[in-house]
């Protein structure tokens, strides 16, 4: 499986801490990127630039793309443009959220 791949089900196992859908399917990861000192770019969004919880929710990215294997470093850009909206949202996050 591929670097990448990994990153992606490491950050699915990230829950926005208000809403009960992972960062992956809830559309908040706009970019993967792995360099070849084996650190990971992770480019993602808030679904509100005001988000209470942003410090944990980076954290808790952070934290679970550390665990992957072969990452020695992660760095993470939030970023709002584009803004996040929920055509970005998979259909599983649409489905459990009863958006579908």
């Amino acid at each position: 499986m591929s670097v990448e791949k990994n990153i992606v089900m490491a950050l699915k196992q990230v829950y926005d801490p208000e809403i009960p859908v992972n960062v992956y399917d809830l559309g908040l990861i706009y970019e993967i990127k792995v360099d070849n000192n084996k650190k990971a770019h992770i480019k993602m969004t808030l679904t509100a630039p005001n988000c209470p919880m942003v410090d944990e929710l980076l954290q808790d990215v952070y934290d679970a793309v550390s665990t992957v294997p072969s990452i020695d470093d992660v760095a993470i850009e939030l970023t709002f443009d584009p803004p996040w909206d929920k055509g970005r949202m998979s259909e599983e996050a649409l489905f459990e959220l009863g958006m579908l």
